[in-house]
């Protein structure tokens, strides 16, 4: 018996004959030999379930953890055990797809406490539970600007905006015949003047900035909003949703739209995702998200209950219409951020971010004393910092890697600047020993 249905070869044949060619091999023939695999797989024949577990746990010994002081979208913020235990309590486990709200209770449950929880840290009035991460989130941003305008096609993006994030945005853009333009950005920090300048032609759908930005400044938008408006534009914000309980809101900021990423909400670095991301916006905009919403309810019997409200029906009845063609639930990851969040509460949320906030201008101090270091730009931050060196870039980043640290990340279109982070997981005496082994460097 089969464990799963094969294809048979008449199945194999007929779709061969389908496409146009007379075998498997003539289907890859176009693939250059030298790229092949053609050796056999360094496979066990067989192995017990114990003689398998001790073969991983010798794979495992040979990796070589760092202590991170890396950020740039991706932090190394404490994740609580009980956590992993939680999301796998039968309560949740229900049907993954919610369309069933009788079999679905948990999955609708913890989706609308998701809505719930991203509209409070981003001072926002709705949101969804159906982005792939940050990055493809704010490009949905933008293609609802876009869907809001209807007769405006262009949408302008701050150069403070990380540069991955950018990358997806501009891939999104070129695909759906979005034109993309760039505000430049002045002293670390996005360009207000230079953005005012632009969106005088009235041509604009939609202003993308973030915060805290790719240089981990935390950026001041007033009066964003009022020349944003003024000009029937909407105002979108990618923000860091843990930074948000300490920091003033995209909400607070007026922003219609607030995106990003949910992995500072204690998800494990998980060699860099994808993780989960958020979209936000303002009630007026609620039929733009794409995705699903879910609303609380009561059943007959007058008990609480959650039900899908809302979502784009185009998703399947006209993709090449719908705000979103690829439009993951992540599920399980919004259940993880969700278990995260109602485990610190909003003063662990703030604990975290003075911790991060003390240990990372703790590090640039302890940095700039070695006299080999000097701040790219004299402006606010809240867990991570821009700095030049006079020492050899590559050299320092290899050799604290070879002492156990992931020590930052090269800033792009530099020779000599790097991004440090600090989160709460960062002792002093981490810090400490980091800062001894960079003094030990020519």
């Amino acid at each position: 018996m089969y464990k799963y249905f094969p294809h048979t070869e008449s199945d194999i044949a007929e779709m061969l004959e389908r496409i146009g060619v007379s075998s498997l091999d003539d289907l890859y023939a176009e693939i250059p030999e030298s790229i092949r695999f053609d050796k056999d797989y360094n496979l066990h024949k067989s192995m017990s379930e114990d003689e398998v577990r001790s073969y991983f746990k010798e794979l495992g010994n040979l990796n070589h953890p760092l202590i991170s002081f890396a950020g740039g979208g991706a932090y190394d913020h404490y994740s609580p055990s009980v956590i992993a235990q939680l999301i796998a309590r039968s309560e949740y486990l229900t049907a993954y797809t919610p369309y069933q709200p009788e079999i679905s209770q948990g999955t609708l449950q913890y989706i609308f406490e998701f809505q719930s929880m991203i509209c409070e840290l981003t001072g926002m009035e709705c949101c969804n539970a159906s982005m792939y991460d940050g990055a493809t989130a704010t490009a949905e941003a933008m293609l609802m600007a876009i869907a809001h305008a209807k007769k405006r096609n262009k949408v302008i993006i701050s150069r403070t905006v990380s540069e991955r994030v950018i990358a997806v945005v501009e891939t999104y853009a070129r695909f759906h015949g979005v034109v993309l333009d760039y505000i430049p950005e002045k002293e670390g920090v996005t360009d207000k003047a230079a953005m005012e300048q632009m969106l005088a032609a009235d041509d604009v759908a939609g202003v993308i900035v973030s915060t805290p930005n790719r240089y981990g400044i935390i950026e001041d938008f007033t009066g964003f909003s009022e020349s944003t408006h003024a000009h029937k534009t909407l105002f979108i914000v990618n923000a860091d949703p843990s930074a948000m309980a300490v920091l003033k809101t995209p909400g607070e900021w007026g922003a219609d739209i607030a995106c990003g990423d949910g992995q500072s909400l204690g998800m494990p670095l998980n060699f860099g995702g994808p993780y989960v991301g958020y979209l936000a916006a303002t009630r007026d905009l609620v039929r733009k998200l794409p995705g699903r919403i879910v609303g609380a309810t009561k059943d007959v019997d007058g008990k609480r209950a959650f039900v899908l409200t809302l979502q784009a029906r185009e998703q399947h009845i006209r993709r090449q219409k719908a705000n979103s063609n690829i439009c993951s639930n992540q599920s399980l990851m919004a259940l993880y951020v969700t278990i995260y969040m109602a485990l610190m509460g909003k003063r662990g949320l703030q604990e975290v971010n003075e911790k991060s906030y003390a240990g990372a201008h703790y590090l640039c101090d302890k940095l700039l004393a070695t006299g080999k270091f000097s701040l790219c730009f004299d402006k606010p931050f809240l867990k991570e910092f821009a700095v030049r060196t006079t020492l050899n870039r590559e050299k320092l980043l290899k050799h604290l890697e070879e002492k156990g640290f992931l020590a930052g990340i090269p800033v792009e279109g530099t020779d000599d600047a790097l991004l440090f982070c600090v989160t709460e997981k960062r002792t002093r005496e981490e810090i400490d020993n980091l800062v001894s082994l960079i003094e030990q460097e020519g």
